[in-house]
């Protein structure tokens, strides 16, 4: 059995920097309040809660410090925080803060704005809070039923969540270059890192049997890049922990190909490789 696991796999820089920062935040104190999940994984969370990172749902809650999860938070938190003298430890992802600041920017110079993402993602409605007038739209049949109103529009922008499905957004470019007859603006804000992953992944489940993607439940980078294993490999498995795989059967399996989500840890890679390779 020939086992290709992509050189992308595993945590992105972003997450890198948020680890980091809370770690340091959990070696100087015996507990260490985060403004929801750091990240999508369960278990690097679960480490960082056996150190004492304790997740409250509401800045409300904050005492006098509180970490900002990588996928960033709604400005009206920034704006609390300040008015409270609430102290905060910023471990948004840096790309995802460039979008929150195109997002503004692009607002104040009187856009629409339109975000495509997943409206109920963390970093989406981030992002959408930083803008004064526009909406939400997920996918191309969204956009489709929504272009006679934004065409009324005096200016459209167009930026994207940073881990959105680049095929799909190339689909989405398309048809606004056809259609968006109004003033308009079109950025692909996905990120280098989620679009290298998502190549790579392709790249890999077009010479595979089978197509194992580690990564958070939760986790939206992670979910499409199973959706593109999905799309050009005939069997693909969405796994978080090494033992999801013991009951699959991987008779007749010639080559196995194996990617990680931004913010899976490199021992659950490592596990699943480990396994494999027992199997054979």
């Amino acid at each position: 059995m020939e086992i290709i696991l992509g050189k992308t796999a595993g945590f992105c820089t972003g997450i890198t920097l948020a680890l980091d920062k809370t770690n340091k935040e959990l070696d100087k104190s015996d507990k260490v309040e985060c403004l929801g999940d750091l990240l999508h994984n369960d278990q690097v969370l679960e480490k960082l809660k056996n150190k004492g990172l304790v997740v409250i749902n509401d800045i409300k809650e904050a005492k006098q410090k509180v970490i900002i999860r990588a996928h960033g938070v709604k400005k009206d938190v920034y704006d609390y925080a300040k008015e409270n003298g609430i102290e905060l430890v910023d471990c948004t992802c840096p790309k995802v803060l460039r979008v929150h600041n195109l997002a503004e920017e692009l607002s104040k110079k009187g856009y629409y704005v339109v975000l495509f993402g997943e409206r109920k993602h963390a970093e989406v409605l981030g992002t959408f809070s930083f803008c004064k007038q526009g909406e939400i739209i997920e996918n191309l049949d969204e956009l489709k039923q929504r272009i006679d109103y934004l065409n009324k529009q005096e200016k459209v922008a167009v930026i994207t969540q940073t881990t959105y499905n680049l095929q799909k957004f190339s689909e989405i470019e398309k048809y606004l270059k056809e259609n968006l007859t109004t003033e308009n603006e079109v950025y692909n804000s996905i990120c280098n890192a989620t679009e290298n992953r998502q190549k790579e992944t392709e790249e890999i489940a077009k010479q595979v049997d089978y197509m194992i993607i580690i990564g958070g439940k939760k986790s939206s980078n992670t979910n499409k890049l199973y959706e593109i294993s999905k799309k050009y490999c005939k069997k693909a498995i969405k796994i978080e922990t090494v033992q999801e795989l013991y009951n699959e059967d991987l008779k007749n399996i010639n080559k196995i190909g194996v990617m990680a989500g931004a913010s899976t840890p490199k021992e659950s890679i490592d596990e699943v490789i480990k396994y494999l390779k027992e199997r054979d």
